[in-house]
């Protein structure tokens, strides 16, 4: 009776291992806002990494935040390296192109809670007497982020954040004098 249930379990395990290995790895999370600046002026928030401190909700969550700065202050090759409590989590983020009022993309690599490379982008379209912000997350999930997305919505989590911070960003350009 007991080699009839640790071959049920191990059949169980081997199946729920089978059906992570073949979940899709890619992702991509976006989200978006329409926020009444130009799309220069907002790109100038997104390029500066120091600028990007003032909305970023990641930074909202752990005031002890601590963040050091490398690189030339804006563009490529510009980045900030963080360490913050558990929520928040280690990484670096490195802007690896930059694009006047289109376009910033920068490679996001995390260290803790999991080690991970991803892609983080920018991109601004003119749209009705504003600008829209897209902000995604893209990348390939290894084993592990395919497990864990079973039990999180991982899209929901990153939406969330990225929601936040588009709302952040949205007052504090809407309620600064345009440059």
């Amino acid at each position: 009776m007991l080699l009839k249930i640790l071959a049920v379990v191990v059949l169980l395990v081997i199946g729920l291992v089978l059906f992570i290995a073949t979940r899709p790895a890619g992702f991509r999370y976006t989200r978006s806002a329409v926020i009444a600046a130009s799309p220069q002026t907002l790109f100038q928030q997104i390029d500066d990494l120091r600028q990007f401190q003032n909305w970023n909700p990641w930074a909202m969550i752990d005031p002890n935040v601590e963040i050091t700065y490398a690189g030339p202050p804006t563009g490529v090759g510009s980045s900030y390296t963080w360490k913050g409590n558990r929520e928040v989590g280690e990484g670096t983020m490195t802007i690896i192109e930059s694009k006047p009022g289109e376009l910033v993309k920068a490679r996001m690599d995390f260290r803790q809670p999991f080690a991970a490379t991803h892609t983080a982008e920018f991109a601004f379209k003119p749209e009705n007497g504003g600008t829209r912000v897209s902000w995604t997350l893209h990348g390939d999930n290894n084993f592990m982020g395919k497990a864990i997305g079973l039990f999180i919505d991982c899209d929901k989590m990153c939406g969330d954040q990225f929601e936040k911070g588009l709302t952040h960003l949205k007052t504090l350009m809407e309620t600064a004098p345009e440059s």
